[in-house]
């Protein structure tokens, strides 16, 4: 198996007055093609951090991150612009979905952006909010939704460009028991059918315990690594 995403002796700083805080203290971590992998942690262990330098929208203070073997902190930001949009997708607590876009405007906007032409757009999007169990709801706003198929929304908004790796920031923290059960599964069917790469950013043992790939994070150090299938 191939790693996707590497860091290497990675620290992040951020300066406050006079003095700096030091939120991660070195991560050395592996993302493999095809891993369903969590990052637990309790909140201010920088879990969210992470997230943002594995994903390129933020750099690190020292080391390295890798990305298909790349080191991002090499490429302009359009580079890295265009690096996001075709290899990682992002998935988040809140959706952050436009509510004045139906469901179907929502999926298709990383591909108007993209530049992808209209119908091909279109249709590429109607096809992901089918395969998200909303063929039925495409047509309706945010506020006509339930937190569930919110969610189902910004899963399909981020395979739209079909990247290699979603990261996924507390998908479920805003959602009952059984709607983030749901979408854990969805999640896991897309890991097992088409080989998706996920990571998932959680302090939910529940959530942590569905993955394959455990790493606890614990004042921005690695902690504990484990296989939990």
């Amino acid at each position: 198996m191939s790693s996707i995403i590497e860091t290497v002796d990675l620290v992040k700083e951020y300066s406050q007055g006079e003095k700096s805080l030091r939120v991660l203290k070195g991560i050395n971590m592996k993302v493999e093609e095809g891993d369903f992998m969590a990052i637990m942690g309790p909140s201010g262990s920088g879990k969210s951090t992470l997230l943002n330098m594995i994903g390129a929208l933020d750099k690190p203070t020292s080391g390295t991150v890798l990305i298909r073997g790349v080191d991002i902190s090499t490429l302009s930001d359009n580079q890295l612009a265009d690096l996001r949009s075709k290899e990682i997708g992002f998935i988040f607590q809140f959706f952050n979905l436009i509510s004045r876009m139906k469901a179907l405007g929502n999926v298709e906007l990383p591909m108007v952006i993209a530049g992808v032409p209209r119908r091909e757009r279109r249709e590429r999007a109607s096809k992901l909010l089918e395969m998200v169990g909303l063929g039925e709801r495409m047509h309706h706003r945010p506020m006509e939704l339930s937190g569930g198929e919110q969610q189902r929304v910004a899963i399909a908004r981020a395979l739209v460009n079909d990247p290699a790796v979603l990261l996924c920031d507390e998908v479920t923290g805003n959602l009952d028991s059984k709607t983030g059960q749901d979408i854990m599964q969805l999640m896991r069917n897309l890991n097992n059918e088409q080989g998706k790469t996920f990571v998932l950013i959680t302090h939910d043992p529940v959530v942590a315990q569905s993955t394959d790939r455990l790493v606890t994070l614990h004042d921005g150090e690695i902690i504990g690594e484990k296989r939990v299938w």
